[in-house]
């Protein structure tokens, strides 16, 4: 079983920064990739950016050279860092693991951009 806390989520205007970390139980952190997803109101939750448990990266086109997936292993955390936001950034953010065919989500952030 493994659990996922997010935080650092809250109101920043366009053009600011924030930084969202989420922190993982147990001793399997290292070994798997892992995913940041967001869900506005009224869409559907889309994949955002993703790290392999080598660090190669990737990224939505919409939050390419703005957002930095990067995760600590020793802290067993993974972190995006989201500048030059957006109002159209403004969503919950939930970070994601996936274990075989289990799928753990943390509860999620919000994340609001005000314009």
């Amino acid at each position: 079983q493994v659990q996922l806390v997010e935080s650092g989520g809250g109101l920043v205007q366009t053009g600011g920064s924030l930084r969202l970390s989420c922190a993982a139980s147990g001793s399997i952190f290292s070994r798997f990739a892992m995913y940041w997803y967001r869900q506005a109101p009224g869409k559907e939750r889309e994949l955002v950016a993703s790290i392999t448990s080598g660090g190669s990266t990737n990224y939505i086109d919409s939050v390419k050279g703005r957002f930095t997936i990067s995760r600590d292993n020793a802290k067993n955390t993974v972190y995006v860092q989201m500048n030059s936001l957006k109002p159209e950034d403004t969503a919950v953010y939930y970070c994601n693991m996936k274990v075989g065919f289990q799928n753990y989500w943390g509860q999620g952030t919000q994340v609001t951009v005000s314009s």
